[in-house]
């Protein structure tokens, strides 16, 4: 049984913002108990399984579970984008609120709780079939989580084109409420006049409801700037939109 020995990895450039600053070159050797599974290797590198595509160990392809062999050579791809996922619906950490917000706002089925565990995330997306979309690299490599994904990005703007460019989901905006993600309907102004301030009642006449809350939506002072918010995520599904800060 092979012991002490290093294997020889090359990650894709895109995985480079998981490893540790000295792995971040185009080969690294890491160390190799010789029996532990590829995937767990990656893994101990930093890089969640999540991260990454069809391994390649010797030039042919290989599944996590592969046991590297003395002078093999295992290249790591990142995942394929835009990825194929089983659900267009998400899950996100208390960390993302903001870009819940810009996914709901398109239509796409986002649940967030700001007061949700580690745990009870994993918990969740595995029973509602949720992708789970965090920066926390720990709860990605957490092998009961069935589908998870990092998101990358800094800024609100960068995270939400790096979801559409990974994922390429169906949008449907101004479907559901921003706030509980309920969906909206159609309400008749006696509908909800009793609900709304003076200036409003005066200034608008088309109206939804959040069938789920029953929070009032109008197009009112800031619809140019969602609609804006709109525009660019259709063009990022269509390809036309570029994702800032891709490789980290």
């Amino acid at each position: 049984m092979l012991r002490g020995m290093d294997v020889s990895v090359r990650f894709a450039p895109e995985l480079w913002l998981f490893l540790s600053p000295r792995n971040r070159r185009p080969e690294v050797l890491l160390p190799y108990d010789g029996t532990s599974s590829l995937g767990h290797l990656i893994e101990s590198a930093g890089v969640p399984l999540t991260e990454i595509g069809q391994p390649a160990a010797g030039g042919l392809p290989v599944d996590p579970s592969y046991r590297p062999g003395p002078d093999e050579v295992v290249e790591v791809p990142p995942v394929p984008r835009p990825q194929p996922a089983p659900t267009a619906a998400f899950l996100l950490d208390v960390h993302l609120g903001t870009l819940a917000r810009r996914m709901r706002l398109v239509g796409l089925d986002t649940e967030y709780d700001n007061d949700l565990d580690d745990d009870t995330l994993v918990e969740r997306a595995n029973a509602e079939n949720r992708v789970l979309l965090t920066q926390d690299r720990g709860i990605l490599r957490r092998r009961a989580l069935r589908l998870g994904a990092f998101v990358r990005g800094s800024r609100p703007d960068d995270q939400f084109a790096d979801v559409l460019d990974r994922f390429r989901p169906p949008l449907a905006p101004w479907t559901r409420c921003t706030a509980c993600n309920g969906l909206l309907e159609r309400a008749g102004k006696d509908e909800v006049e009793a609900s709304l301030e003076p200036g409003t009642r005066r200034s608008y006449d088309e109206f939804a409801r959040c069938a789920a809350c029953g929070r009032v939506y109008w197009r009112g002072a800031h619809s140019d700037d969602l609609a804006a918010v709109v525009d660019r995520a259709r063009h990022a599904v269509s390809g036309a939109y570029g994702v800032p800060g891709r490789t980290g």
